[in-house]
């Protein structure tokens, strides 16, 4: 008899862990779901980006994502935007790119010491 017992409990803590584990593992299956869906828009986004900008401009904003990303994901979807309704004729090149830039990018402020 306490066999008998013993082997119920067992049973009802394993299916206790596997009922707590199910909702563990949706959950992780989502997140790779959402890791995978994020992965294949920035994909679709860099061949887009790849198809409007020359091999210059492309060079010159991966060196302004290296200081400010936020300027370079800005410039990006206004590049993006502008291909989707068709207002590009051409390829954006270097110096279509530092044209925009100067307006996206904020203005520096020279700061000038005194000594006395």
């Amino acid at each position: 008899m306490p066999d008998a017992e013993l082997e119920e409990l067992r049973r009802r803590r394993l299916q206790q862990l596997q009922e707590m584990q199910a909702p563990d593992q949706g959950a992780a299956m989502a997140y790779s779901q959402q890791e995978a869906e994020m992965q294949r828009r920035d994909a679709e986004r860099a061949e887009l980006l790849r198809r409007i900008m020359t091999p210059e401009a492309r060079e010159r904003l991966g060196r302004i994502r290296l200081a400010k990303p936020d300027v370079a994901n800005s410039v990006e979807q206004q590049l993006l935007s502008l291909a989707s309704t068709g207002r590009l004729q051409r390829q954006v090149d270097d110096a279509t790119l530092r044209a925009l830039l100067e307006r996206v990018m904020p203005e520096r402020r020279d700061i000038k010491i005194t000594r006395r």
